[in-house]
């Protein structure tokens, strides 16, 4: 456990150090059309070769997009599938869910695409992250379980307790569990790597949460999409809320940020958040229904558009307080 909090802290000091050297006064938003229309882009991931990596629900297409903002599109083999969220694996590959297909997909830094089915039938995987156990693990929006894959496509499923709970958003935790967020169950559940769920409620009722990553603190930060704020959860289960300035914004993603801070996407209030350590919400232009978020290697901020069929870089942000 303390290697693990170590080789965080130590990727949290390369990362604040970098961020430092790309930063500047003026937010500037850029737009890179997707050469599939309709795609409805959702998420968006940091791959090893640099590139940005996203999925195309509607195009049924793994996109990647380089720095200088050319894009690249892979056709799944199966048609329908519906990519919804993907992450990097330890294997060097990029791993997505496929919402509609049932599936479990694989990615390599050239383009070949492998596909895993889920036991369960009709389990809307959804979200989809790396453990410290080195397998990658997925929430299934229907069949209200908590998926494993392992890196050979070998798959277990932990039900969750809460009935019909819309396991959602899904990160690691500096405890070596993985946290996932319960969009009707209104709670924050905790995972071990032996399959142990426990659950903690969110004050706010019909909150929604659903994306959730982890902070340089060490808590975990999640976004409410109902209840219009970002939460955050220590390892024992305290939550605390902090209200978005802007209503029914919609706060959707939300990934760590190269300067400390959590940043998010607001759905319907088309902006990019950013809240420090202590609570402080500031909020920048957008685009149009932004949904998945992530950072670049170059520094900026890279998000997907869902309505407008863009990926969007935000650039030239103070990055601090």
């Amino acid at each position: 456990m303390k290697s693990e909090i170590r080789f965080a802290r130590a990727v949290a000091l390369v990362l604040i150090a970098l961020f430092a050297a790309n930063s500047s006064s003026a937010a500037t938003v850029t737009e890179f059309p997707i050469p599939t229309s309709p795609s409805s882009p959702f998420g968006i991931t940091i791959g090893f070769d640099g590139n940005l990596w996203f999925t195309e629900q509607l195009g049924n297409n793994i996109g990647r997009i380089t720095r200088q903002g050319v894009i690249t599109e892979f056709p799944l083999p199966t048609p329908g599938g519906a990519p919804r969220n993907i992450t990097p694996g330890l294997d060097g590959s990029l791993w997505f869910t496929e919402l509609i297909g049932n599936r479990i997909g694989r990615i390599t830094l050239q383009g070949v695409i492998t596909e895993f089915p889920i036991p369960t039938a009709d389990s809307g995987p959804f979200y989809i992250t790396p453990g410290f156990d080195g397998n990658l693990w997925f929430t299934e929006v229907d069949g209200n379980k908590i998926g494993r894959i392992t890196r050979q496509g070998v798959v277990t499923e932990f039900p969750v307790p809460t009935a019909d709970s819309e396991p959602s958003g899904l990160s690691p935790g500096l405890d070596g569990n993985l946290w996932f967020t319960e969009q009707k169950g209104n709670k924050i559940g905790k995972i071990t790597r032996q399959g142990v769920i426990t659950e903690f409620p969110v004050p706010t009722a019909a909150s929604f949460p659903f994306g959730i990553t982890v902070g340089f603190d060490g808590n975990l930060w999640f976004t409410e999409l109902g209840g219009n704020q970002i939460g955050r959860i220590t390892r024992q289960g305290v939550v605390t809320e902090f209200p978005i300035p802007t209503p029914n914004s919609a706060p959707f993603d939300i990934t760590v940020g190269l300067d400390g801070n959590l940043w998010f996407t607001e759905f319907g209030g088309g902006q990019i958040g950013r809240i420090t350590l202590q609570g402080v919400v500031t909020e920048f232009p957008g685009g149009s229904s932004p949904t998945g978020i992530t950072f670049g290697f170059d520094g900026n901020l890279w998000f997907v558009e869902k309505d407008g069929n863009n990926v969007g870089r935000l650039s030239g942000v103070t990055w601090g307080p």
